[in-house]
């Protein structure tokens, strides 16, 4: 049972909007999927079913039975999607007031065992943060790959200066991704022993071309390949990136805009950025 108090559960189902038996704007099948591809649980899982079985009462069944650290990630992803939702006016701002977001942020922090962050970087703060030209070759990949990355960069170079914002969003996400997996397979140790590493059900590492965008992006942070800033940026991005399916987009009422493919591309910057200096 994770160690959440009484006044953390209701923090927290305020938060998340679980009078009702609903959680945020999830139907079930996206809570299935969310919990499926960012916790790495089944939330339909016989094991946390709870009184009446709805989406809020699985939750409440889960944080009864999971430990503090699967709580904890969960907790952390659900913030990270409700700033998300907000980013792309799919949630309102005003609904989700900061200090109970910031109270989630605490709570997810003590259970994880992490100092809490004592400043949320903004997306204006974000975008404005400037560094010295980045280059792929600085990464040191394999030949080949630093090749295809490097056109790629062009490509997004390109599609930026045609306000090609759907284009540069997903080029940005599969460029990512190209240069996480790159750099795990030139650290296997390290990226294997974190503790945010995804694992089947019998505890053992999944093997790299398995992982998610978001389990590179989380073990990333964890190893300090990258900062806190571009993590939670990271998440955005990769967020975006589905969108690469219309229906999705047509689901979802996305159209981004210059402002999100300027965002986008700076997360790959400075992911780019970090990971060389590291």
């Amino acid at each position: 049972m994770a160690s959440l108090t009484t006044n953390d559960k209701q923090a927290l189902e305020k938060l998340f909007q679980m009078s009702g038996g609903y959680v945020l704007n999830f139907s079930d099948r996206t809570m299935g999927e969310f919990f499926n591809d960012d916790v790495g649980i089944n939330i339909y899982d016989e094991k946390y079913n709870y009184a009446s079985g709805s989406k809020a009462n699985c939750m409440r069944g889960f944080w009864q039975v999971a430990g503090d650290s699967l709580v904890g990630k969960s907790i952390e992803k659900l913030v990270e999607y409700i700033e998300n939702q907000i980013l792309i006016d799919n949630l309102q701002q005003n609904d989700f007031p900061q200090n109970l977001i910031d109270k989630a942020k605490k709570i997810s922090d003590r259970l994880l065992g992490k100092q809490t962050q004592n400043k949320n970087i903004t997306e204006d703060e974000f975008l404005k943060k400037e560094f010295n030209e980045v280059s792929i070759g600085s990464l040191k990949l394999d030949g080949i790959i630093t090749s295809i990355l490097e056109q790629r960069l062009e490509e997004i170079k390109k599609c930026l200066n045609s306000k090609a914002a759907l284009a540069t969003i997903f080029l940005c996400g599969s460029t990512l991704e190209g240069i996480l997996l790159g750099v795990a397979t030139s650290n296997p140790q390290k990226f294997n022993m974190a503790k945010t590493s995804p694992k089947d059900k019998n505890g053992k590492v999944l093997q790299f071309h398995k992982w998610t965008l978001s389990n590179f992006i989380d073990v990333a942070k964890e190893i300090g390949f990258l900062k806190e800033d571009v993590k939670k940026f990271s998440h955005s991005l990769r967020d975006f990136r589905n969108y690469i399916h219309p229906y999705q987009q047509a689901n979802q009422q996305f159209n981004p805009d210059e402002h999100t493919a300027k965002l986008c591309w700076q997360v790959l910057k400075l992911a780019i950025f970090q990971i060389t200096n590291k």
